[in-house]
């Protein structure tokens, strides 16, 4: 078992830059790959991105693709979301999520643990 706390959430301009993390307990957590989403007022939860459990293989929505990036650092129990060039539309509540195994993972089911969600909100 896995219990995420996420931190980072904020308000931005629009443009700007803001640095999620997500620290995982637990002594496994190099087992879980691992997922951000995001969830607007009024809005579906929406898959934002993915990393494998080694790290070596991330996956993006195309809504975030070329300005979001996702690391992990095992030795920490951490993964960071760095978001760049962050637009109005960015703003929502963002959640980490962690699963067991291997496989792309990007449906909210996917995912049997999740955090309590970090508010990020960018202004124009």
């Amino acid at each position: 078992q896995v219990h995420l706390v996420e931190s980072g959430g904020g308000l931005v301009q629009a443009g700007g830059s803001l640095r999620l993390s997500c620290a995982a307990s637990g002594r496994t957590f190099s087992s879980y790959a691992m997922g951000w989403f995001r969830q607007a007022p009024g809005k579906e939860r929406e898959f934002v991105g993915y990393i494998s459990w080694s790290g070596s293989t991330t996956y993006y929505s195309n809504s975030v693709k070329g300005r979001f990036t996702i690391s992990r650092d095992n030795a920490k129990n951490t993964v960071d979301l760095q978001m760049n060039s962050l637009k109005p539309e960015d703003t929502a509540v963002y959640y980490c999520a962690a699963e067991i195994g291997s496989g792309l993972l990007t449906r909210s089911n996917d995912y049997s643990y999740w955090g309590q969600g970090t508010q990020v909100t960018v202004s124009s």
